[in-house]
């Protein structure tokens, strides 16, 4: 299988210089796979607002990958965000994750003066015109606080045509769920490129915590084997890049438009994943 799709890889803003070195090493090393992009989250409320700023840039102007910073809306005034805008495109960024963000501990839905991410698409649209890219983010198995999988459709659909360049995944684990999010949303109308995001398996209680808590169903089987390894990590790892790679065929198989791999900022298990599809560099 050749590399003939976007493939994509995400990082997030460490808080200390050490964990910084080592971000931009992985990053280093991920280069010389020739991604089409890296992309840095940004905190709840933007807590990490300048250290997303930073890493952008130096991913972009060092490492020599193209960069896309997540901007998320709540808690940022339209100045804020305004000045995020034309820092980024002053630095040549060209693509952006658009996303209506985290809701910090204590703070209102009303804080931030835009409150959903169809909001952040046409502010960034109507500022910037077609200078960016404009990703959004997809639930094939529904965002935890929707009121149901109808309205979830409804609303990415108002996000596509506020002025999206198309889509990236919650991660999941049942290849069914994206290709039926799809179709759903097809029907809508909706036709831009919605790239499956895949999380690599290394740690299950971790996972299991983190899946709980953002919505991404674990299927039984897989949580039953990993349960089983107890403490053994390298089983652990050795099954989840085995079910990852399975996974990953069949999405690129079924014309998925690309990958995009959450690292959590290390290189390893994202690199087993595309070794084993046999991806070119």
């Amino acid at each position: 299988m050749s590399q003939d799709r976007p493939l994509s890889f995400e990082f997030f803003p460490t808080k200390t210089d050490a964990g910084h070195e080592k971000l931009m090493g992985v990053a280093r090393q991920l280069a010389a796979y020739k991604p089409d992009f890296f992309s840095c989250t940004y905190g709840a409320g933007g807590s990490t607002r300048d250290r997303t700023l930073n890493t952008v840039l130096q991913l972009e102007n060092e490492v020599n990958v193209p960069a896309a910073p997540h901007l998320s809306c709540v808690g940022d005034s339209k100045q804020d965000l305004r000045g995020l805008l034309d820092q980024y495109k002053a630095a040549g960024i060209k693509r952006i994750v658009a996303l209506r963000g985290d809701l910090p501990s204590g703070m209102g839905m009303s804080s931030g003066e835009l409150r959903h991410a169809n909001d952040l698409v046409e502010f960034i649209r109507a500022e910037t015109g077609d200078h960016f890219h404009i990703e959004v983010a997809a639930y094939p198995e529904m965002h935890p606080q929707a009121r149901n999988f109808e309205d979830d459709l409804v609303n990415f659909a108002r996000k596509a045509n506020a002025g999206a360049s198309s889509a990236i995944t919650q991660y999941f684990f049942n290849a069914d769920s994206y290709f039926y999010f799809v179709e759903r949303v097809q029907k809508l109308g909706v036709n831009i490129p919605i790239v499956p995001g895949i999380m690599p398996i290394t740690n299950y209680s971790k996972l299991a915590r983190f899946s709980d808590a953002c919505g991404a169903e674990i299927p039984r089987w897989v949580r039953k084997q990993l349960e089983a390894y107890g403490d053994d990590v390298k089983s652990i790892q050795t099954f989840g890049e085995q079910v990852i790679t399975q996974m990953c065929e069949r999405l690129l198989q079924g014309g998925a438009p690309g990958l995009h791999f959450y690292t959590l900022n290390q290189a390893e298990p994202s690199l087993a994943v595309w070794n084993n599809l046999k991806l070119s560099s």
